[in-house]
């Protein structure tokens, strides 16, 4: 793989990753030399290293006498089971004058809000919510925009001890009723509207209908973030009116390292979305270790991360307050009103990490906009991105087209783990296509086939050891069945992640793809993103979506794209597809059929869904279509008659 980028002896020397090394060998009498070496300790010294990161990053509790108990139990760990602390007091930290938090709304809104203010604005809404009654292992769900409300509020939830779960409000009525029905909240924070692509859109009906069927709920906290001028129900309060503004202090819970912080849900495609319940003391030491090292977030930074409260990238993103940075916030439509939006905001308020999804990235270079023609971005040092695979094409796009020095982090992980399994690293290079490491302290490895251990070849990512992120289960599962059969059903005693992937020479990682989407024509496993990878080359295409369909005793594979518009698929464009497919992968790369649609589905965090397009090629039917962002999108792939032929 080609080398795109190298961190300078300097920037080696300053990064946190570099100093954390030091420690190391300095308090555990270690002659550790570079980043594989760490890697190495810090799997085979688990308990020392993880104990180590909460005294690196000066975690605000008591950790307990015991570090792990039974780590050999996969699951069924217990990491610092006596460990009391509290995840806001310890993203509260700062409480100066530096800007904790800027908000760019897509109708040109700005505000602000310094860690001072920051922390009296959680005072105000925790004391409230506290004299409503709102309790440790109570539920808070929200339906919000990506504003400083939103923060606000998790934070007041975290502080008292309660759970905190999100959405964001372009989900539909059962959508939302699939997840936070699943977890009957008692308090349900909203918005009267929000913005998208040039619209204002009201939410008060979609409001009424959630609360009908939420009767768990007994508090409504309205933001009117749209301006919308809207009468006030029953039940349900402005967010200005309800807060108390006479306290001046948040007063913390203390709480156990395993108590819950989040309930995160699946995409859902399949059936009712999955409540996935994360820690508080494992969140925020992954949390830190990723921020920290693999990120090297520090207080001069301004970091941004384009995502919704539905997706967990949110979660992540927020955590960034504990190393005391300026977290950027955006919530609207990245290419309104026009494609240099997201960068305008990039130059004007300095963002030196800038993150997005692969997507974005790959409509930007379809768009033919190039940030460094028309931005100076000095201040960019890196920039991640996650969600789907990123195209060694978007690598070259990225150093070409936006910044030359800058450190491009691909990173994976998921809801599954609030966090990732492989991801970027200050001081390693970047090879075209690949992550650049797996996180410290998890043994992460490929197995094949046999459920052994390979390098440079694909099979499934799994994860060999304990780590203290993992989730506590999910909401409901009394016995624990669903959680076991969700990661630790296929190898036993071993956290098996669902993606296939390959670990490379360099120790990176590229990933193939989602291992339930793999593609199996005569016996042979491609991931979908090795085609996908292949279609993007093609001038014609703006995107596109594989599935296997079973064919004459064996599977063929079935090619949608989704073209520019005014273009048609004709026998001209598929040969010119096949070609580039079969000249730069394989043969068996070639689909048997290549289709056009007009859109494809995809979740409401932008996850395309081969799943729910291979069920009703099938015939099947797409259990819950409410978790699509776009479901009307699936009608295009029925009864096709190129599927017959």
């Amino acid at each position: 793989m080609t080398r795109l980028w190298q961190p300078t002896a300097e920037q080696i020397q300053s990064a946190r990753m570099t100093d954390f090394l030091q420690q190391v060998n300095q308090q555990f009498e270690q002659s550790l030399a570079n980043y594989h070496d760490l890697h190495t300790w810090s799997v085979q010294h688990s308990d020392q290293f993880w104990r180590y990161i909460w005294d690196y990053f000066d975690v605000i509790g008591n950790p307990g006498s015991t570090i792990v108990e039974h780590p050999e139990r996969i699951p069924g760990a217990q990491w610092f089971p006596q460990a009391r602390l509290n995840f806001a007091e310890n993203l509260l930290r700062h409480r100066d004058d530096k800007v904790a938090l800027i908000f760019r709304g897509e109708d040109g809104t700005r505000q602000q809000l310094r860690y001072a203010e920051l922390y009296q604005s959680v005072a105000a809404l925790a004391a409230a919510m506290r004299a409503q009654g709102v309790t440790q292992g109570d539920r808070v769900a929200a339906m919000m925009p990506n504003s400083i409300e939103t923060i606000v509020a998790m934070l007041a939830t975290t502080s008292i001890g309660a759970i905190w779960s999100s959405c964001s409000p372009d989900f539909g009525v059962q959508g939302v009723l699939d997840r936070f029905g699943q977890i009957e909240p008692k308090v349900f924070i909203t918005v009267d509207g929000y913005f998208y692509n040039g619209k204002k859109l009201s939410i008060a009906d979609k409001v009424a209908a959630i609360r009908a069927e939420l009767p768990s709920v007994t508090q409504t906290i309205r933001v009117d973030f749209a301006h919308l001028d809207l009468p006030v129900e029953t039940g349900m309060s402005r967010w200005q009116d309800f807060l108390d503004t006479t306290a001046t202090s948040v007063e913390f819970t203390p709480m156990g390292f395993n108590d819950p912080l989040y309930i995160m849900f699946s995409s859902g495609t399949t059936g009712v979305p999955k409540c996935i319940v994360h820690g508080i003391g494992g969140t925020l030491l992954q949390h830190l270790k990723e921020h920290g090292l693999h990120t090297d977030l520090n207080r001069e930074d301004v970091f941004f991360y384009f995502t919704t409260c539905g997706w967990m990238m949110w979660n992540w993103l927020v955590s960034g307050l504990a190393s005391g940075a300026t977290l950027l916030l955006f919530d609207g439509s990245p290419f309104y009103p026009q494609p240099s939006v997201l960068w305008d905001i990039a130059e004007e308020e300095h963002i030196s990490i800038f993150g997005t999804s692969a997507k974005y990235l790959s409509a930007l270079e379809k768009a033919d906009y190039k940030p460094s023609e028309h931005h100076s971005l000095e201040a960019l040092r890196a920039i991640l991105t996650t969600g789907s695979v990123l195209t060694p094409e978007s690598f070259d796009y990225v150093y070409r087209e936006i910044k030359s020095a800058v450190c491009l982090s691909s990173i994976s992980g998921g809801t599954d783990i609030v966090s990732c399994f492989a991801l970027g690293c200050p001081i390693l290079p970047v090879y075209r296509g690949e992550l650049q490491c797996v996180g410290l302290g998890l043994d992460v490895q490929v197995f094949n086939d046999a459920g052994q251990p390979v390098t440079g070849e694909k099979g499934e990512l799994v994860c060999r050891n304990s780590f203290p992120n993992m989730p506590i289960g999910f909401w409901a599962d009394h016995d624990g069945s669903k959680y076991f059969n969700a990661y630790f059903a296929r190898f036993d005693n071993i956290w098996a992640h669902g993606d296939y992937a390959e670990i490379t020479e360099h120790d990176g990682v590229i990933i193939y793809g989602r291992s339930d989407a793999v593609l199996n024509p005569g016996g042979v496993r491609i991931g979908t993103a090795e085609i996908y990878r292949q279609v993007e080359k093609v001038e014609a295409v703006l995107e596109s979506i594989a599935i296997g369909q079973r064919w004459q005793d064996d599977e063929r594979v079935v090619l949608f794209v989704r073209l520019r518009d005014g273009i048609q698929l004709d026998d001209s464009l598929r040969q010119e597809i096949k070609m580039v497919i079969r000249q730069h992968a394989t043969p068996r790369h070639v689909p048997a059929v290549i289709a056009q649609v007009d859109d494809i589905p995809r979740t409401i965090s932008g996850k395309i869904v081969e799943l729910a397009v291979r069920q009703v090629v099938h015939g099947e039917t797409v259990k819950n279509t409410d978790a699509l962002a776009n479901p009307q999108a699936l009608e295009q792939f029925r009864n096709r008659a190129e599927l017959a032929e």
